[in-house]
């Protein structure tokens, strides 16, 4: 049953939870709903901008961490089309550390227009309902509830989650002065090719640009695209160096890919922000929660996705939690982030970004990537994957 709000009827919505923004984020918030609490996914309406499958800019990088949250989901990720990554690289001047999952390739890179359709239909399933192509203008928290002004009438809802990316509407309606500060990241797709020291079934990550301003790196994955094997192609810069002397991105984009036998001028290129996390930030006001880019993503590599379907699961709880005792003041949202699995890996990244683009010198990272590699795959482990696993 489909519903249109007008402003004269908007009272009548018989919806209590709103979720703005169908990607990985929103989509995984209704789908924990559905999980935990059912009485209330009857009661949930996911507003999106665009219509599924629409295009959407994203390396695509599926992390063992999202396998594992999209498990628990009870979701066979195998449904998706692909590409395998059989081991993943991080290098520094042609040397560093090579990583491999256990009994699985170490990176499963899919095409988001496609995963986000895959999620899409999983929710819709579930007897949640998915509103495309409504622009949202406005939320406004008031008298204990949350109005929603959309191109299609006005919606209200006792909670609203904001998941709308990083630069949505959500977080800028709610928290007007909040400080932004974002990466940018540059993303091309070639035809494979004769690549030069690089396996075509491998990830490679290389920090070559860090000590000419750029705090971030390159990558090369293979993808596919309708079926077609591709070469996936990036930049990361997550903008710590702002205030130093920075080539562009492309220029060092397309010195990479000259090195590995690729031109970018063969390649269409596109770019977009990502939101960092910010430990000391606001993620909720009374009636709303934010969740996945719009809360904050990872610094330190940009990781989106695994982080997204990560929130979603938190703020379904805290939806759980707030209905069943009556309080949707969301004060303990922040806090509930920040002692997870999630919030924890997040933390430790955000510290390890300073230290690792802060320190740009070469010699340094000679250091980190070529003789302290073995205690950098050690705290990789420990620290920075795997805490899906403990995700509660």
């Amino acid at each position: 049953m489909r519903y249109v709000i007008t402003k004269e009827t908007f009272r009548a919505c018989p919806y209590d939870i709103l979720i703005i923004g169908a990607g990985p984020a929103g989509l995984s918030t209704a789908l924990h709903l559905a999980k935990v609490a059912p009485h209330l996914a009857k009661r949930t309406l996911v507003l999106e901008k665009a219509r599924h499958p629409r295009p959407k800019l994203c390396a695509g990088g599926l992390t063992v961490d999202a396998e594992i949250i999209l498990q628990r989901l009870g979701l066979d990720v195998n449904e998706i089309p692909c590409a395998w990554a059989e081991s993943a690289h991080l290098h520094f001047e042609g040397r560093g550390l090579e990583l491999r999952t256990p009994k699985r390739p170490a990176l499963r890179i899919i095409r988001r227009d496609e995963f986000d359709h895959w999620l899409a239909q999983k929710v819709r399933q579930q007897g949640i309902e998915i509103l495309e192509n409504i622009h949202v203008s406005a939320v406004r928290p008031a008298d204990g509830k949350v109005i929603v002004e959309t191109d299609a009438g006005i919606f209200q809802a006792r909670v609203v989650v904001g998941a709308d990316g990083s630069n949505g509407i959500v977080r800028s309606c709610i928290l007007p002065d909040d400080r932004l500060h974002s990466a940018r990241l540059l993303e091309a797709l070639s035809k494979p090719g004769q690549s030069s020291g690089h396996h075509s079934s491998s990830a490679y990550f290389d920090f070559f640009c860090v000590p000419n301003g750029i705090a971030g790196y390159t990558w090369d994955f293979p993808t596919q695209l309708n079926g077609q094997p591709m070469r996936c192609w990036g930049i990361f810069d997550n903008n710590l160096l702002a205030d130093s002397p920075r080539p562009p991105l492309r220029s060092q984009l397309a010195e990479e890919m000259q090195r590995c036998g690729y031109s970018l001028a063969e390649s269409e290129l596109k770019g977009h922000p990502i939101r960092w996390f910010n430990p000391f930030a606001r993620f909720s006001v009374p009636g709303v929660l934010l969740a996945g880019d719009a809360a904050g993503s990872d610094p330190l590599f940009g990781e989106g996705i695994s982080m997204a379907l990560g929130y979603g699961c938190l703020a379904a709880h805290t939806i759980q939690s707030a209905f069943e005792h009556g309080d949707f003041g969301f004060q303990g949202y922040r806090r509930r982030i920040l002692c997870s699995s999630l919030g924890q890996t997040l933390i430790l990244r955000t510290l390890f970004t300073y230290v690792l683009y802060t320190f740009r010198w070469r010699w340094f990272q000679r250091l980190v990537w070529h003789f302290l590699h073995p205690l950098v795959k050690l705290a990789g482990w420990l620290l920075v994957i795997n805490w899906g696993k403990r995700l509660k």
